[in-house]
């Protein structure tokens, strides 16, 4: 099973801290809220504004006035906010991060440079610098039946303890359109997902995920 370091470049995202000590990504989800109100107070007023309560927005981020960000938030350097975006908190967004048209965030971490640009849903969940996410793919972070989110990894499996839990997305992740990433996704560094893709469990890094066990790895 990949560990933190496995999935993620902690020297991209401004919440590297929020991982000290963990073993998993996903043990980091429930602490996203706690740890945006320790750092917010701490940003710099020079460089950030803090336009309403446990919001702070880099001064040089691009908020379209359609957009609605709830509290705690933080928004980076650089990053952008598009039309009618709904960030509903505990979200922390990246540098040169894109948020794109009715996309809707909730306790999440965008790394940096992450794009998630038309139509997402990303929810309990954690994208790794630069990834991205196709137009209309969204993470499924709730099972159907509500019980807690087990990761599969082969014959293995992986108890969270969490109830909600999308996805781990690792660096310069490719998920193509429309596919839908079911509670407990871990996708490998340097992944795809062909579009219109369901996908459960593990993907390994470095491979293309065609359809549940068509997986291939990238030449």
């Amino acid at each position: 099973m990949y560990k933190i370091n496995d999935l993620l470049d902690l020297r991209h995202t401004i919440a590297a801290r929020l991982f000290d000590g963990l073993e998993y990504p996903w043990e980091a989800l429930p602490a996203i809220k706690g740890f945006i109100l320790a750092l917010g107070p701490t940003l710099p007023e020079d460089e950030f504004d803090h336009p309403s309560e446990d919001v702070w927005i880099a001064k040089d981020a691009k908020i379209f006035p359609s957009a609605y960000i709830g509290g705690p938030c933080i928004i980076d350097h650089g990053a952008e906010v598009r039309h009618c975006a709904f960030i509903r908190g505990s979200a922390i967004v990246g540098k040169n991060c894109v948020v794109g048209n009715s996309v809707e965030l909730k306790n999440v971490v965008l790394f940096d440079n992450v794009q998630t640009p038309h139509y997402n849903y990303v929810g309990d969940s954690i994208l790794g610098y630069r990834a991205h996410m196709g137009a209309g793919s969204i993470t499924s972070n709730v099972k159907s039946d509500k019980t807690l989110v087990v990761v599969r990894c082969g014959a293995e499996r992986f108890a969270t303890g969490l109830k909600k839990f999308g996805a781990i997305l690792g660096d310069n992740v490719e998920i193509g359109c429309n596919s839908v990433l079911n509670p407990g996704s871990v996708v490998g560094r340097r992944s795809s997902v062909y579009p219109t893709s369901s996908v459960r469990g593990v993907v390994p890094e470095d491979s293309i995920f065609k359809a549940p066990g068509d997986i291939v790895k990238r030449a």
